[in-house]
């Protein structure tokens, strides 16, 4: 049933721990002007060649093309960069996300481990051990235990998020559901855990709860498209069709390109 609209790793650090030592104020491009994706991305370039020592500049650059999906050019962009700053932490950072995001999950992990190498700090080990949860890596427990001993951290809900993962990967449902549980105890808003828990539920063939867990993440995050998305999915399975094809509608507001949505909407014979 998971189909990944964006890969999970983006709820802790989408390209935007690149720069808490970076004057972002100075930095700002604005683009509102620009008539067409071309004249964004030449502003883009423009901007990044002129400082391209700018963490910040290519963080737009790279979230532009990411955006598009045209993840071979963000990761160039991001290689560039690193031809240029190859110790720099926050750019082995955006590496990861943007692989990713193209489905590279060992290229995702290797560039993480680069980024620990430099800056261990806890969001980047969160990043690391949801990777290694997806692909069923123990390391990924290992990580989630360091966070739980490390009172810095104060990531008592992500540990348990990522525990989650690796047991839902490898299979273990009601383990991960149990884990899924502590996050939402530790933040009823975590609408990740909720969405997390639904999908271990609907595997278990278990559509009613899956879709009462997902009645609740949307009621948390009213703008939660992927909620909606999957709360449709499970309606399809109850047979509740006319409220499945509202919840579709209800995520297209949100995002008028989710792919998944309209194919879902499309086979129950309602055009875009």
């Amino acid at each position: 049933m998971r189909k990944n609209k964006l890969n999970f790793i983006i709820l802790f650090t989408f390209l935007c721990n690149a720069c808490n030592d970076v004057n972002k104020q100075n930095e700002n491009i604005s683009i509102a002007n620009t008539s067409s994706a071309s004249a964004t991305e030449a502003a883009l370039k423009a901007a990044l060649d002129k400082s391209p020592d700018s963490t910040i500049l290519v963080q737009n650059l790279v979230e532009y093309y990411a955006v598009a999906q045209n993840y071979d050019a963000a990761l160039a962009t991001v290689d560039n960069a690193l031809k240029r700053d190859i110790a720099n932490p926050y750019l082995w950072d955006m590496k990861s996300i943007v692989a990713g995001q193209k489905g590279d999950t060992a290229q995702a992990i290797s560039a993480m481990e680069k980024a620990i190498q430099i800056l261990p700090n806890p969001e980047f080990v969160i990043s690391l051990g949801a990777l290694y949860a997806e692909t069923g890596n123990k390391k990924a427990l290992e990580l989630a235990d360091a966070l739980l001993v490390g009172s810095k951290a104060k990531a008592g809900k992500e540990a348990n998020f990522i525990k989650g993962l690796y047991y839902s990967f490898t299979n273990e449902k009601e383990t991960a559901i149990s884990f899924f549980d502590k996050c939402m105890a530790l933040d009823y808003t975590f609408v990740q855990a909720y969405l997390e828990k639904a999908l271990a539920l609907f595997d278990l063939k278990k559509y009613a709860a899956a879709a009462d867990v997902l009645e609740k993440a949307v009621t948390v995050q009213n703008q939660f498209d992927r909620g909606y998305y999957y709360l449709g999915q499970c309606y399809e399975k109850l047979n509740r069709t006319q409220e499945a094809i509202e919840v579709y509608q209800r995520a297209l507001i949100i995002d008028p390109k989710y792919v998944e949505v309209i194919d879902a909407l499309g086979k129950l014979g309602i055009s875009n």
